[in-house]
């Protein structure tokens, strides 16, 4: 199943034509992007798409540094997800070095594995 192209502007520095919405990496990067980019439609096309499930695990799992404050605080309300602090921290997208934040995450990751 193709990827529909309204979606590349969530997408953007993406080929949307190699992404498979199921594959599991392509599907967490999709979730991910449009909940943090997406305008109502590409919204729309995602809970039609996913299962709510699999939208809650990629909030509640967020990638290090590729979300925006807004978008993580609106989503885990909407969704009812607690986020831990340090892990909130890690995901949100900073340009300015946060060493403490780089130092704290390596010290736990060297502890669990993610």
């Amino acid at each position: 199943m193709a990827l529909p192209k309204f979606l590349q502007t969530c997408l953007w520095s993406y080929d949307i034509s190699q992404m498979d919405p199921y594959d599991p990496d392509d599907k967490e990067l999709i979730i991910q992007q449009v909940l943090n980019r997406g305008n109502i439609r590409a919204v729309k096309w995602l809970f039609k798409t996913y299962k709510k499930q699999d939208i809650v695990e990629v909030v509640k799992n967020p990638r290090r540094g590729m979300w925006f404050p807004k978008s993580l605080n609106y989503w885990a309300k909407i969704l009812d997800v607690k986020i831990p602090k340090q892990v909130y921290k890690w995901a949100i997208l900073d340009i300015n070095p946060r060493f403490d934040v780089f130092k704290d995450y390596f010290k736990l990751s060297k502890k669990k594995s993610f």
